[in-house]
């Protein structure tokens, strides 16, 4: 009978387990994040277990104009039942603990997965009934115009951006299926039929830094021909001379011209930045630190909007490129600043 019972280790994982759905209740599951050039910060919206954060007040003003629903918790049947389902799977998980049956395990398991399931499926109604069911008496009516927003991921509506990402409490989730998925592969003794066990673990391990990685508040690359600039709206063509911004809430702001980019941080001053980066002139569309970059303008230097400044992440090829174009050496502070 040994061979129906969980591991200590499966039981210490299911422990952990446990802990993420009941702390998945304190944090924002899932956030909309809206941009248009009205909003240079952007707006947002968080879905708690039990309530909607962010930006709402604002977001509700917007809805009344084009039709839409003013959103409110108290609306939802769902921010009353979902903290009680997750401690529900939370106690489970402990239950499963304790009876330590592989049965058990499967049980939870399956039960999870219905539950992503049938929430996505909600999360989607939720979605196309605030972005389709409008009111005919709205101020702002578009003839065949819906608001729905993307279940995941980015959709373009009227003059906004909208993005549809997992927030801190919705990582938590994903880990809690992606960790009861591997000890059913665990208990289930699929893995032994590897036959390189040390192969597989490392697999695991890469993958768990890839979603750490991806989590990371780091520059995005500019997709040449493709992304446009933030500032003078022209398409990103050139590489050499691309910068980035990204602000305290993660938006991130791309320009085909380091002046393009130090001309719109001046016109939105109300925004906090959190990081620079501009493109190292010397390589191929490569994103460096705008604080520690090494920067040369003027001279014979033409850039895409005529800011005219190389940034290198080598102070030596600076000074090559500064001798060649007869251009001056210049700093971030200054540059910043002017």
């Amino acid at each position: 009978m040994e061979n129906l019972k969980i591991s200590k280790l499966s039981k210490g994982i299911l422990l952990a387990v446990m802990v993420l759905l009941v702390a998945s209740i304190f944090f924002p599951i899932w956030r909309i994040e809206l941009n248009a050039p009205q909003y240079p910060e952007g707006l947002l919206l968080q879905l708690h277990a039990n309530k909607i954060g962010g930006d709402v007040d604002i977001i509700n003003g917007l809805n009344h104009y084009i039709g839409m629903k003013t959103l409110h918790a108290e609306n939802f049947v769902e921010f009353t039942v979902l903290p009680y389902i997750l401690c529900f799977f939370a106690l489970t998980a402990l239950a499963a603990i304790v009876v330590a049956k592989k049965k058990g395990l499967y049980i939870l398991f399956g039960a999870y997965v219905l539950f992503g399931i049938l929430a996505a499926l909600d999360f989607y109604r939720w979605n196309y009934d605030y972005g389709h069911n409008l009111d005919p008496n709205a101020a702002i009516k578009v003839p065949g115009m819906a608001y729905q927003p993307p279940l995941l991921g980015y959709k373009q509506l009227l003059n906004f951006g909208a993005y549809s990402v997992p927030d801190i409490g919705g990582l938590m989730l994903l880990a809690v299926g992606l960790l009861l998925f591997i000890l059913v592969l665990k208990e289930s003794n699929f893995l032994k039929r590897f036959k390189k066990n040390k192969s597989t673990v490392v697999t695991v391990f890469v993958f768990f830094l890839g979603l750490i990685s991806c989590g990371s508040n780091g520059p995005i690359p500019i997709k040449l021909n493709v992304d446009s600039c933030d500032f003078c709206k022209m398409s990103i063509a050139d590489g050499k001379f691309g910068a980035e911004v990204i602000t305290q809430k993660g938006r991130t702001y791309k320009f085909d011209d380091i002046g393009c980019m130090l001309n719109y941080c001046k016109e939105n001053k109300a925004t906090s930045f959190s990081s620079y980066y501009v493109n190292d002139y010397a390589k191929d569309n490569i994103l460096i630190s705008a604080e520690k970059a090494f920067y040369i303008k003027g001279g014979s230097i033409i850039s895409p909007m005529h800011g005219n400044t190389m940034a290198f992440s080598s102070e030596n090829d600076a000074k090559l490129y500064a001798s060649k174009l007869n251009a001056t050496a210049a700093n971030w502070d200054d540059l910043l600043n002017q």
